[in-house]
């Protein structure tokens, strides 16, 4: 690969990860009002723990923003290849989780997740948001619906195998979501986790 790509793929990288790291959660909680969202419920700066300071405007403000920044630095990275876009995707997702800005301490990654893969993959993406979707509309745990469309994601993308898309990244996607519910996972089996909440108790 000539020094030229590699520029090219790491500048995707990078711009990438500095999209991702942009925590969304936290500025809207701030603006609305209702502090460090640290500070509240779960601790995590993603749209469900913004759920829990009771606007359902800022969690839905902060789930699109937070797809945003793993959409729009894959879609670009596209025009300059798959690896570029590639990097991309790896880049987005690891500044949501590690945010530079946040002492590399991050959300969990799904809705950004979700973003990239709508725009790295778009099948594999559809098919894990209506995987999402449907737990989380049944079971009522996010956590459940994040770690069913972690698992289903790289099936889809091992089966379809769309033109230039990497199944290892999107494992590694995978993984990294299933990895940050773990805390979750524990709670859930033990009957502790608790469910989404539509109105502020």
């Amino acid at each position: 690969m000539a020094a030229g790509d590699w520029s090219v793929i790491i500048a995707a990288a990078l711009l990438a990860y500095l999209c991702g790291s942009i925590p969304f959660g936290l500025i809207f909680s701030r603006l609305g009002g209702h502090g460090d969202i640290r500070d509240i419920g779960s601790g995590n700066i993603g749209a469900t723990n913004v759920l829990r300071t009771g606007s359902k405007q800022l969690a839905l403000a902060t789930l699109i923003c937070d797809m945003l920044k793993g959409f729009f630095p894959v879609l670009v990275a596209w025009r300059f290849g798959a690896d570029a876009a590639t990097a991309a995707a790896m880049g987005a997702i690891l500044g949501h989780i590690f945010p530079v800005w946040l002492g590399f301490k991050g959300g969990k990654g799904v809705a950004t997740a979700a973003g990239v893969l709508l725009a790295y993959a778009w099948p594999v993406g559809i098919a894990s948001v209506l995987a999402w979707i449907v737990m989380a509309l049944v079971f009522r745990y996010s956590s459940l619906a994040a770690v069913t469309a972690a698992v289903v994601a790289p099936l889809c993308a091992w089966l379809a195998r769309p033109d230039g898309v990497a199944p290892l990244a999107v494992l590694a996607i995978a993984l990294l979501i299933i990895w940050r519910h773990r805390s979750n996972l524990s709670r859930l089996i033990h009957g502790e986790e608790d469910k989404i909440a539509l109105r502020k108790s």
